[in-house]
Formats: C-alpha cells, structure tokens, sequence
C-alpha cells in the first residue's frame, strides 16, 4: 500500500536504520488533532505517537501529514504506534497564531505547494504575498491557483497583477464550476509527487479535490454573501490518491500566515524590490532620505507600489522580531546550562572534600 504513496528505493535506504530496530515504514495520510491515520504495508491502521517521541520531539518534530514514520504495527486490531519521523525533504511551515516564535508544520515532504486564492471579492495581494514567500521558503514548487474566476469580471487583469508579485511561479487562472484551468492544475502534479493546497477559508480548496479526484471526497460549502469569505469546510488535514498517480493534501483554512525563517522565500517573492536595493547608491541604504536612493526613486515614480513596499517592510520586520527572539530564547537557555553546570561542579567539588 505504501507504493501508492510516494515509497521509493531512496526511502527505503533511508528507512535501513529503524528496520534493523523492528520498525516498519509508513506515511501519515490523516491528521484529526493528536489522531493519525497512517498507511503501511499492512493497510491503513489508526496510529498515536509514542510517549518518548512525543517527549523527545522538539518544535515541530510531531508527525504531519505527508511524513514517513517508523512504528510498530497492530494490524488485528488496526492500531499503531509512531515511534520515529523520518527526516523531511520539505515542509510548508508557519508561525502559530499565539505566538512569536513557535512554528506550526502544515504538511511534509511535498512537492508542490499550490497557493489557493478566488477571484472574488476576497482576494487579497498582501495576504497572497505571505502565502508565496512561505511556499517558497518550503523547498516544494509554488504554483498560484486563482480560482472562482466566473465570479471576477477581469480574471486577466486580476491574473497580471498577480504574475507580477508570484516570483516567477506558474500562475494559473481555474473556474471549477466552468471547468475552466482543472488540466493545466493536473499537469503539474506528476506520479507518486506530492502536492499540497493552501489558502484561506471557502478559495475553493475542497472543490478542486473533488475534481481532481473525479469523486466527491470532501464536503464544501457556500461563501458568505455579505462579505465574500469563505465558511471552514475541512476540519483536517488528508491526503489523497489522484487517479494520475499523484497525491493531493487539503488543509483547513488559513487566514494568516506568520512567517519563521522565511528570508531566502521573502526575497524571491519581493525580486523587484531587492534588485532596486541593490541599486542603490549606499550599501547600507536605509531607503529614506539617503541620496540616491533606487527604491525612493521608483516610490518616486510610481515604479514601486507603495503598498507593495509596505507589505516587504512589514513582512521584513516581523522576521527581524522573530530572529531576535530567538536569539534571546538561545541566550537564556546558554544562561540556564552554564548556571546548571556551575551548580554541579560546585556540588562535586564540596561532596570531594567532605569524603
């Protein structure tokens, strides 16, 4: 069973080590909460962590969906355990929404990050910018799907606007309804590759699972009228076996995105703005009053989009907030261990001279 989901010779060399331990392979195709269903070679089984996994993991070593896992199987009772994560190729990573630092894996080991946004009221450039820079930063290959587009009354001029801020990514315009774009989607998910769908609430997530799949998998539902957000639908995160051969992971609804370690993706998403700085006349060019300034003068111009040039500033800045604390967080935990190493000597050195 674990063919038909992306295993390989290159993952079973990997896997060597926790064979030797008893372990069998599987792949996480169903997260609900802390409960996992995981495919093997046995079948699919109901799988939890193990305590000392769960212990010994560290900020996002829990398992997600898309990640190969080593466990011990019950198949008479369809349970399992996961003891072990294999090390992911690739992860689509967000910062949780309470916190500064803590990340949030939604998916791993995928290929293909499709950037999920409608063409309908909703739509959102800044939001869509966030998307990108954490879809590149993933390691899979961004791919926009601008769908609902027999709501928008310029599909195409919505379209250039968003070619001109995806970084150089396939942007590709889908009407389900119209069945309008659903081959060029198919055309970028190959055999045994991996895809994933992200994006807010009611962009059509669900829908376009249903027509890949050519079944109705998963449950959908109308957007709100008075605002054109969309309602949360799916309360999980699955993977999917498309009859090309290829694998489709919906995920709920994202409204926001907080970007951890996502430099090298902000600067492929904002291209434009780090050529300008680069242009500038000072290295170390603040981009205000500095004479010349390339990035004020196409402010100046109306070369760069001010709110474009905001969306980088701000998006720069909470990245710089991140880093920051955890430098502080890396600082006190140094603190903490050389306190704790002092104590110990100090305790061995007074037990020595009372012997």
């Amino acid at each position: 069973m674990i063919d038909h989901y992306g295993w390989s010779d290159a993952l079973a060399r990997d896997f060597e080590p926790h064979a030797r331990a008893g372990y069998r392979p599987g792949r996480v195709i169903v997260q609900r909460r802390s409960a996992f269903g995981v495919a093997t070679d046995q079948g699919e089984l109901r799988a939890k962590p193990s305590g000392r996994l769960l212990h010994e993991a560290g900020e996002g070593g829990v398992p997600v969906v898309g990640d190969w896992v080593a466990l011990v199987p019950n198949p008479s009772e369809g349970l399992a355990t996961i003891h072990a994560v294999l090390p992911r190729r690739t992860a689509f990573v967000r910062r949780a929404a309470d916190s500064v630092q803590t990340l949030q894996v939604i998916a791993a080991n995928i290929d293909v990050a499709f950037v999920v946004t409608s063409m309908n009221a909703d739509f959102n450039a800044r939001r869509l910018e966030r998307y990108l820079a954490a879809a590149w930063q993933s390691g899979a290959r961004p791919v926009v799907l601008l769908t609902k587009s027999d709501l928008s009354d310029a599909p195409q001029a919505l379209a250039d606007q968003v070619m001109a801020l995806a970084g150089g990514c396939p942007v590709i315009v889908v009407s389900a309804r119209q069945g309008v774009g659903l081959d060029a989607v198919r055309a970028h998910i190959a055999p045994g590759e991996t895809c994933v769908l992200i994006g807010s609430s009611g962009v059509g997530k669900s829908t376009l699972v249903n027509h890949l799949s050519g079944e109705d998998r998963m449950a959908t539902q109308a957007i709100r009228e008075n605002d054109a957000r969309g309602r949360h639908t799916t309360s999980h995160r699955q993977l999917f076996r498309l009859p090309d051969g290829g694998l489709i992971l919906d995920t709920p609804g994202i409204r926001e995105v907080g970007l951890i370690d996502a430099e090298e993706g902000l600067g492929v998403v904002f291209d434009d703005i780090e050529r300008l700085a680069e242009a500038c006349r000072f290295r170390d060019c603040g981009h205000a009053n500095e004479p010349g300034c390339a990035v004020r003068g196409a402010l100046e111009n109306g070369a760069l989009d001010p709110e474009r040039w905001a969306s980088f500033q701000k998006l720069g800045q909470e990245l710089a907030a991140v880093e920051d604390k955890a430098e502080r967080i890396a600082r006190e935990a140094e603190r903490r261990r050389q306190l704790s190493l002092q104590k110990a000597y100090r305790t061995t050195k007074k037990d020595l001279r009372g012997a």
